[in-house]
């Protein structure tokens, strides 16, 4: 059992981890290209990553997790769950591809950016929001690849597409002279290449999934989407935590603030990632545990998350701590002291929140994976949305750039605390 946690935690944290390292790769490139202002424009469109992510995974992973205990209990006629997803990937796109169309400049000035920053930044976005199915795609393919017992396959997919990535940022951007469209360019191909290398295992042998089309249904959405509500809080909670934090700090601070916390949320990203890497790695074992009535396995299968969590959190913060000149440096090209001075006090302050986060995500995992999403919903809303803003804006107004970056930990700890308290009442949805 323990080897079968492992495999899973271990492929899917190093497919998670190389989505993040790519992000970074786009953040060094971007501010060598750009400066201070492409880490601004990056910034400022983190948000709109953060709800095409969101959508993406609350489909995605909340069909192939429904897939996986439906499977688990021995029900019939559950392929359809997969060609059910992809069809539902390609209408929420439709939205995000009109805007990048018709309007990438008005959303850069909607999110803040000033002349510069929109003229910077357009044809970045433009090219992302086209591109959006891919990315939604893409977390249909690997989550069902995942729940069909190929997590080596879906891992193999994202490294490689993030490795697609770095490489043709550099020559998109430099040698090609495309400068922050050539950025866009390389993020927005790399998830064609990852959904690519995935249909190996849905054309081989090993796939037990079926192809079986159907009719787009709002009622099997929804059923769906409850198990994915999780994922999409985990996902969102960036990009809201991105988007108040730019409105504060642009007030506290202008376009230098905003900078300073594209450093710390763009390294936040590798962190999320290997908590979010580890939590979806257990969630098709938890489901399957949970659907086959085995309570023995699923509570040992949530002790080795917890456990695997707490030693990486702790292990992140040392990081943090130990090399924060390091990790600034990194991301400040034009050496810029004002840019280093907040970033270096934000890392240290934001990261002290990852303490907590990751307890808090495997438990919101399980309970997703366990058919609780109330409880789901409850804590994931309260980490991702909720606690966050209201903590930002309240101790902002008290302790002002030093208040943002602490409200990150203030809301992790009220949400552990409400996880607490649901599990003491002992409700059946606990």
């Amino acid at each position: 059992m323990k080897q079968q946690f492992y495999k899973y935690v271990f492929q899917n944290v190093a497919g998670m981890i190389g989505i993040s390292v790519y992000i970074l790769a786009d953040t060094y490139f971007i501010s060598v290209h750009s400066g201070a202002d492409g880490i601004t424009v990056l910034n400022l469109v983190l948000p709109l990553f953060g709800l095409i992510f969101a959508i993406g995974s609350m489909i995605g992973i909340g069909s192939a997790t429904r897939y996986a205990i439906k499977k688990a209990q021995g029900k019939e006629n559950v392929d359809f769950y997969f060609t059910h997803s992809l069809t539902w990937q390609m209408i929420f796109s439709i939205p995000f591809i009109l805007v990048g169309i018709f309007a990438p400049g008005k959303f850069l000035e909607i999110m803040g950016g000033d002349a510069n920053i929109i003229t910077l930044g357009t044809d970045y976005v433009r090219i992302i929001f086209l591109f959006t199915p891919f990315f939604m795609l893409n977390y249909t393919f690997t989550a069902f690849a995942r729940n069909d017992n190929a997590p080596t396959i879906a891992m193999i997919a994202c490294l490689a597409g993030s490795t697609f990535n770095i490489v043709f940022d550099y020559i998109f951007m430099f040698p090609m002279k495309l400068g922050l469209a050539g950025a866009a360019l390389a993020t927005a191909i790399s998830p064609i290449v990852t959904s690519l290398i995935t249909c190996k295992h849905y054309t081989s042998k090993a796939c037990s999934i079926k192809l079986q089309w159907v009719v787009p249904s709002f009622r099997q959405l929804f059923l769906c989407m409850q198990f994915g509500v999780s994922a999409f809080v985990g996902e969102m909670s960036s990009a809201i935590t991105t988007t108040i934090f730019n409105v504060l700090l642009l007030g506290i601070a202008g376009n230098i603030g905003v900078a300073a916390y594209g450093v710390v949320a763009n390294l936040s990203l590798i962190a999320m990632a290997i908590f979010n890497g580890i939590s979806q790695g257990v969630q098709p074992l938890l489901s399957t545990a949970y659907g086959q009535g085995n309570q023995k396995e699923l509570k040992q299968f949530l002790g080795m998350g917890l456990v695997t969590n707490l030693i990486v959190e702790g292990i992140v913060l040392l990081l943090a701590w130990g090399m924060t000149d390091v990790l600034v440096g990194i991301f400040n090209s034009e050496g810029n002291a004002v840019l280093a001075e907040y970033a270096y006090d934000g890392l240290r302050l934001y990261f002290l929140g990852y303490l907590l986060a990751g307890v808090n995500m495997m438990l919101v995992t399980y309970f997703s994976a366990t058919d609780r999403a109330r409880n789901a919903s409850i804590a994931s809303l309260l980490r991702g949305a909720v606690a966050v803003i209201a903590c930002a804006v309240i101790m902002s107004m008290i302790w002002g750039m030093n208040g943002v970056w602490l409200s990150f930990l203030a809301a992790e700890g009220i949400t552990l605390l409400v996880i607490f308290a649901m599990w003491k009442t002992g409700r059946k949805e606990v």
